[in-house]
């Protein structure tokens, strides 16, 4: 454990951390990337770009950062102190596009085929049987409850906002019950929501009223590039018109956009490029997300980098979910799959577009596992996407990114003035980060240990585990 003996290793989790409301961080090894306001000038950098400092913590905030060894020129030497001997430090991390109120649902509604058509019709079926206000609820602080104790410090959730029709107004309920989940999470996890519906909705009363919906509760407007009952493919006929649409009704009402964009494997579907010249054509540039856009890296080189630079070109921001494109894409019942299903992402960022890791589904019919653990998801990332080689350059893709993207100045982020918000790890490299899941990682909220604990499934259907 960090900064402890062995014979210390019977003490509790985090016992070896000062009481005390402002105390050092010695010896803290911290990937360049999360030192969004620069690596103090004379810490030393390992061959991972993880600088050596010192930090101060002082009543929940982070204070000055300084090189390991020079933390006395900011605080006084008898300040209590923690030495981390050169262990992994990192903040809190982001999952931007996820889905709390799917999680956890497949073990009453499995996906049969494990394939997209399974996952849409289990889904619905599911949202039919059971989406009531209850049952909601219980699930998404669930998933916040697990987000929370690995060490998740904002969450940005897509939530079904279909028209229900004559038998409930889903998205009413849903929305409503964000709301209060948002307003129970506030300072432990920052929660945006961003209303979930095929885009021919938006062309239809549902889509306006959703929109008023979305506004008064401060989400953000979003969908899904493919129309209601079908599939991400080829593009809609209708697909400028209905862009169109979606755009005015955010500029209307002053909400940024965030879109599951081309979640398929057939090269015809060019959604992307459709959104890339809605946001120049409504001049939105910085204020459009899109995510999957796993088609873009199965078309003809010379297509996919005239799409890529005119994403850049709008300043959209894309997210990648790597571990639910890899499970749902060119699966086929009895043959194994031939590509790993999901975006370009290096040559995206090699263009200058911003990209971020999230984790998506989790355990539902789109994907049927997981444990909301953004930590998990940047590991995966890494070997899915081949971000190593260097390794430096991966974390930011959990961390600031993310954070920036959803509009949260010190999310992801380590610097001074910022929650004391940390992850702390028993690795020294990014390999090792990588290599080992870190069930015995240690996340701090400002500046203290976290007492929570990751809740036991029980938790979903009203019991608790035996111990």
């Amino acid at each position: 454990m960090f900064g402890c003996n062995e014979r210390e290793h019977d003490r509790p989790e985090g016992s070896f951390l000062p009481s005390a409301p402002a105390f050092r961080l010695l010896n803290a090894r911290v990937p360049a990337a999360f030192l969004t306001d620069g690596v103090p000038a004379g810490a030393p950098l390992d061959t991972d770009d993880c600088a050596i400092v010192d930090i101060l913590i002082a009543h929940g905030r982070f204070g000055p950062i300084r090189p390991a060894g020079q933390s006395t020129d900011a605080a006084p030497a008898t300040l209590p102190a923690a030495d981390l001997a050169g262990r992994q430090a990192w903040p809190r991390l982001v999952d931007m596009h996820t889905h709390l109120d799917k999680g956890h649902t497949v073990a009453r509604t499995p996906n049969p085929t494990g394939d997209f058509p399974g996952a849409r019709d289990a889904t619905s079926a599911d949202r039919t049987a059971h989406w009531d206000a209850a049952d909601l609820r219980r699930r998404m602080e669930f998933g916040l409850a697990c987000a929370f104790a690995h060490g998740t410090g904002a969450i940005r959730t897509h939530l079904d906002s279909q028209d229900g029709g004559r038998f409930r107004d889903q998205a009413a309920i849903t929305w409503g019950v964000f709301r209060e989940v948002r307003d129970a999470w506030a300072g432990r996890v920052a929660l945006q929501g961003v209303g979930l519906t095929p885009i021919d909705a938006y062309a239809t009363d549902h889509g306006r009223r959703l929109a008023d919906l979305i506004a008064t509760s401060g989400g953000l407007i979003g969908g899904v590039t493919r129309p209601t009952g079908g599939l991400h493919g080829a593009a809609l006929a209708e697909i400028d018109s209905l862009l169109d649409r979606l755009f005015d009704l955010a500029r209307e009402r002053d909400l940024d956009i965030d879109l599951h964009v081309d979640e398929t494997g057939d090269p015809a579907a060019t959604s992307l490029d459709a959104v890339a010249r809605a946001t120049l054509r409504h001049r939105y540039e910085g204020r459009v997300t899109c995510g999957h856009c796993c088609s873009l890296a199965l078309q003809p080189a010379e297509q996919a980098a005239a799409t890529i630079a005119r994403v850049a070109q709008a300043g959209i921001w894309v997210v990648t979910l790597p571990t639910v494109n890899m499970y749902l894409q060119d699966r086929a019942h009895g043959r194994t799959p031939r590509w790993r299903g999901v975006a370009p992402v290096q040559e995206l960022m090699a263009a200058g577009v911003r990209v971020a890791v999230a984790g998506d589904n989790c355990r539902d019919a789109f994907y049927a596992y997981g444990d909301h653990d953004m930590l998990d998801t940047i590991r995966a990332a890494v070997r899915i996407l081949h971000l190593d080689h260097p390794l430096a350059g991966a974390p930011a893709l959990a961390g600031p990114v993310p954070g920036a993207t959803m509009g949260l100045a010190h999310a992801g982020t380590i610097r001074e003035g910022g929650p004391a918000d940390l992850i702390l790890l028993p690795a020294r490299s990014l390999n090792e980060v990588v290599s080992r899941p870190n069930a015995d990682r240690l996340v701090m909220v400002e500046g203290r240990p976290l007492a929570a604990r990751i809740p036991s499934y029980e938790a979903l259907t009203g019991g608790s585990a035996p111990w």
